[in-house]
């Protein structure tokens, strides 16, 4: 007997060689677009993911947030306050899923937002796939996604192990946010190159990217260029964006001056964008050393 002859052979479902949490089909998410945002630790992600929800519901969109973060910091500038996670909820009653309700882990936010944070198993103890998994199926078995238009998922970082990748099991797009540097164009590049092994076996596409906090999208849109990737939106480095975080709301939220309002009406470009349903990119990420190369300067 051949040593490899135990190791299931996965070529074709989620990568050839990879070990995943492969979705579960009672878990499928109907009738909703859905949206995965992705990008490095930092870039803004909860920001984007919150603001687009703002917009969406701008709309008069049925919008359900995900916080897919142990740190449960997703949603709170549409609620005003951390909510608690999903798995904790579910620790409380010794995993008894059916003896929650819904108001135990879903918050209704501005504009009608539903916002849940999924949270994450403790460090180095288990897999967020599961996390999220077990936050769609508890959604579904309650019903909250019968009268839903838009889902966002708000990923944790630049991790694209199995369990972190689970939400593009879901997702009709992804969108990575960036800035105009080395460190979260290093992380697109690896980050575009996990949604594509998705992308053969599930419905996820990329989207595009989004340029946040940055004045300039030069090496932005050179890397897209030479990927075969497209930049959809640019929020610059204003002041508004960080006072917003600091008072705990959208800029939705915000008193208007003339920054809260560009940058509402570029969130608000954004979501009709995204649901009026972009063409799928299909880039060709750079090994790690050519990027390396690509980004640096002699």
């Amino acid at each position: 007997m051949s040593p490899r002859d135990d190791i299931p052979d996965l070529k074709g479902r989620d990568g050839e060689g990879s070990v995943q949490v492969h979705l579960d089909p009672a878990t499928k998410i109907e009738g909703a677009t859905v949206f995965s945002i992705y990008g490095k630790g930092g870039i803004g992600k909860s920001t984007t993911s919150s603001n687009l929800s703002a917009a969406f519901a701008a709309m008069g969109k049925r919008v359900l947030q995900i916080g897919c973060d142990p740190k449960h910091d997703s949603t709170f500038t549409l609620t005003g306050q951390l909510q608690p996670t999903v798995i904790d909820i579910l620790k409380e009653v010794d995993f008894h899923a059916e003896e929650l309700r819904p108001e135990d882990y879903v918050t209704e936010g501005w504009g009608g937002v539903k916002c849940v944070e999924a949270g994450g198993p403790p460090a180095g103890t288990g897999c967020g796939g599961y996390v999220v998994g077990q936050t769609v199926k508890l959604l579904k078995q309650h019903h909250m996604l019968d009268d839903t238009d838009v889902v966002i998922f708000d990923v944790l970082g630049d991790v694209v192990c199995g369990g972190f990748a689970a939400p593009l099991q879901h997702a009709d797009r992804a969108v990575i946010v960036t800035a105009n540097d080395f460190d979260s164009i290093y992380a697109m590049n690896r980050i575009i190159a996990a949604v594509q092994a998705k992308s053969a076996n599930y419905k996820v596409r990329l989207a595009g990217c989004i340029a946040n906090r940055s004045h300039d999208t030069d090496e932005v849109d050179r890397f897209c260029d030479r990927v075969g990737f497209k930049r959809i939106g640019h929020m610059p480095d204003v002041d508004a964006i960080r006072r917003s975080r600091l008072k705990k709301k959208t800029l939705f939220a915000m008193d208007e001056d003339e920054d809260v309002l560009a940058c509402r009406k570029e969130y608000m470009r954004l979501a009709e964008l995204l649901y009026n349903g972009t063409d799928p990119v299909n880039p060709i990420s750079m090994p790690d050393r050519e990027i390396f190369e690509f980004l640096g300067f002699d």
